[in-house]
């Protein structure tokens, strides 16, 4: 059974600064292309930020570009957001996505499939002014 878990979230001022983390666990797969999505309240699941499994490209959204930097850790299937200046607008539920060999990372640009594998149940990020 994979499970995607999400850890990091908090409640932080405008301009401060948090990291997620999640980690994909029950897998013998190391290629899953990860990313991380949201959801603002009232509105849809939007896609943040993606990185392939060997690729050390880094694909962001326009909105948290020079702010956000995703990464990969040393263990497989392990993804990092450091979050910087953050503002208001960021409030949101971060979610992790883990999806398999051969997904684009232009899935963050499109509306996010949440039927597809794998997802996390999300952690909550607060940013207050």
């Amino acid at each position: 059974q994979v499970e995607v878990v999400e850890s990091g979230g908090g409640t932080v001022q405008a301009g401060e600064s948090l990291r997620l983390s999640c980690s994909v666990s029950g897998s013998a797969s190391d290629e899953y292309v990860m990313a991380w999505f949201r959801q603002r309240p009232g509105r849809e699941r939007e896609g943040v930020a993606c990185m392939y499994a060997t690729d050390p490209s880094k694909y962001y959204v326009d909105s948290v570009e020079g702010r956000f930097t995703v990464s990969r850790g040393g263990a497989k299937n392990t993804l990092y957001l450091q979050m910087d200046r953050l503002e208001p607008k960021d409030t949101a539920t971060y979610y992790c996505r883990a999806a398999l060999r051969g997904t684009s990372c232009q899935m963050i640009h499109r509306p996010a499939d949440t039927r597809s594998k794998y997802w996390g149940q999300g952690t909550q990020v607060t940013v207050s002014s």
